[in-house]
C-alpha cells in the first residue's frame, strides 16, 4: 500500500467553502481510479500546531504504485491538480507531496 499524503497552504482568499468543493472533486476520482483505497482530506487539527501554514490536506491509500500511477495520469486528477495549484499559496511552493510505502 501507498500513502500518498499531500499538504496544502492555500491563498488567504480562498474559502472554506472552495476548499471543501475541492475535496469533494478529490473524491469524486475514488470510483474513476482502479486501486485507490480510501480518501482522507481536510483540515489540520494538530494539537503540537506545527503546520507552518500548511492547514490542510489529504492522503489518498493505493493498493500500488500503479495505481498511484493511475491516478496521476486520469485526466480528472490533472484537472483537480490545477485547481489546485492555482489555489495554493505560490503555486506548487504552497503544496508539499509524500508517497510512504507500507507493507
Amino acid at each position: 500500500m501507498i500513502q500518498h499524503i499531500v499538504l496544502v497552504r492555500f491563498r488567504p482568499e480562498i474559502t472554506d467553502s472552495d476548499i471543501t468543493m475541492l475535496f469533494a472533486e478529490l473524491h469524486e476520482i475514488r470510483g474513476k481510479v482502479a486501486g485507490i483505497r480510501s480518501i482522507t482530506a481536510g483540515k489540520s487539527q494538530s494539537p503540537e500546531k506545527l503546520e507552518r501554514g500548511y492547514m490542510h490536506g489529504f492522503v489518498v491509500e493505493f493498493s500500488t504504485w500503479d495505481a498511484l500511477q493511475s491516478y496521476q495520469d486520469h485526466p480528472d486528477h490533472k484537472v483537480f491538480g490545477a485547481k489546485l495549484v492555482q489555489s495554493a499559496d505560490g503555486g506548487l511552493d504552497g503544496i508539499l507531496v509524500f508517497d510512504l510505502p507500507s507493507k
